[in-house]
């Protein structure tokens, strides 16, 4: 009798309306519909383990330490002495990770409204978090990250809200209410950064994000990461500070806290650091075009 061969399972991503992306599912890990999204986690030989939320790639283990890197060190090498730091979303703990080998770090807060994410990332992807789910200044609150920071007392040096694209438990995690709650719960010179999505494919939603931090904050300096995984383009993180941009610190200065920081990585330079800042006319264009509006409305 003929053996009947398994058939190849394709992991498609669903987001964008006109086209689509798939992987190849080596090996499906687990598949639920949780309270409050549906995950995926698979194996590919090529991109490791992948994680999808709600049809979205939101992360692989081969190419990880772009998004992460990025988004914690382009924030905490722009402050002096950064010490409060607080997380929304991220709930597989890269980011953390990247927090805590500030060593001036005093108390990361992660705030995510799904326990079950951080649960599969630590029996599926572990080295992620690195153990950083278990260092003594990591406190997990299991809440919605709206509803945390509206009620915030405490207040931080920085913000970093590592949300998926604006669909289903995230869409909030994009609105002006919950970034003008982010402003409030930062200290004077504290920075406000968030993940803004791909600006070739997408240039509303930076748009959209670009105008709100301009209500809030003297200064907002979007910047670009190369995430592999994320197909598309470059993928923007939007910044927001009443202190010094990030990208108008004197490249000395970087390379100095760098120095003695001594935190290793496998993206972040102080070169890097400046680069991002440097935006395509197209980009820029939509930037530009965003800050206008808002002070045309304002």
């Amino acid at each position: 009798m003929a053996t009947t061969k398994p058939r190849t399972r394709w992991i498609e991503e669903t987001f964008h309306s006109d086209w689509r992306v798939r992987l190849k599912a080596h090996r499906v890990l687990h598949e639920v519909k949780s309270k409050h999204q549906h995950l995926v986690v698979f194996e590919n030989e090529e991109w490791g383990t992948v994680l999808l939320l709600d049809g979205v790639f939101q992360l692989t283990t081969s190419d990880e330490f772009h998004y992460h890197e990025m988004m914690a060190h382009v924030p905490l090498m722009a402050l002096e002495r950064p010490r409060d730091i607080l997380i929304i979303g991220g709930g597989d703990g890269g980011i953390l990770r990247e927090v805590l080998k500030h060593a001036g770090v005093k108390s990361a807060t992660l705030v995510d409204i799904d326990r079950e994410v951080i649960d599969l990332s630590l029996k599926y992807f572990p080295g992620v978090s690195d153990g950083a789910f278990d260092d003594p200044r990591t406190t997990v609150e299991i809440a919605d990250g709206v509803a945390f920071v509206a009620d915030a007392r405490k207040k931080y040096d920085a913000i970093i809200v590592d949300s998926s694209e604006p669909i289903g438990p995230s869409a909030v995690l994009h609105s002006e209410p919950f970034f003008a709650d982010c402003q409030r719960a930062l200290k004077d010179h504290g920075i406000l950064v968030a993940q803004n999505g791909l600006p070739f494919s997408s240039p509303d939603h930076l748009a959209r994000t670009t105008s709100y931090f301009a209500g809030l904050f003297k200064s907002v300096t979007p910047y670009l990461v190369c995430q592999p995984c994320y197909f598309g383009g470059s993928l923007a993180i939007n910044c927001g500070t009443n202190g010094v941009a990030p990208g108008a610190i004197d490249p000395t200065t970087i390379a100095r806290r760098a120095n003695r920081r001594k935190i290793v990585t496998q993206l972040w330079t102080p070169a890097v650091h400046h680069a991002a800042f440097a935006l395509p006319a197209y980009v820029e264009k939509t930037v530009s075009a965003a800050t206008g509006q808002h002070k045309r409305t304002r």
